[in-house]
């Protein structure tokens, strides 16, 4: 459910800024996420690589070294109990989404539901009114 936009009572600037700064987080969050999924990727593709390499060195006669290899990393949990997929679904459940949740409803409560109200306003500033490529939303262009 989208929340309508504010008719009385528009936002000040200050909860402007401050309700802002709140999605800001969120999309640092969004890219801390983003690290997470490669942490996640990059260290399973380590391990199938590792585990090539393993074999490798089995069949060029090297057992004892391949042996402890497997026994030692190949499969390691890289947290206590932890693969990397169940460290990106705890981050995911207990972090990512609730913070997720609550800044939609911040702007809920506060803006309407409407998202980057700072830069809207910085657009209607800095824009050049009647020219072509500074239109204020993708309906005001003409064609």
């Amino acid at each position: 459910m989208s929340a309508q936009p504010l008719e009385r009572n528009e936002p000040d600037e200050r909860t402007i800024s401050a309700v802002g700064k709140v999605t800001e987080a969120l999309e640092t969050v969004e890219r801390a996420r983003g690290h997470l999924y490669s942490f996640h990727q990059l260290t399973g593709s380590a391990d199938l690589a590792l585990g090539e390499a393993v074999d490798e060195l089995a069949a060029a006669g090297h057992e004892d070294v391949a042996k402890r290899l497997r026994e030692e990393l190949v499969g390691r949990n890289v947290l206590p109990g932890r693969w990397t997929f169940q460290v990106v679904e705890d981050y995911d459940d207990e972090y990512y989404e609730p913070f997720r949740s609550l800044e939609r409803e911040v702007r809920d409560r506060l803006t309407g539901g409407r998202r980057h109200l700072h830069e809207a306003g910085m657009k209607e500033e800095r824009r050049t009114h009647g020219k072509a490529h500074h239109e204020k939303t993708p309906a005001d262009v003409d064609g």
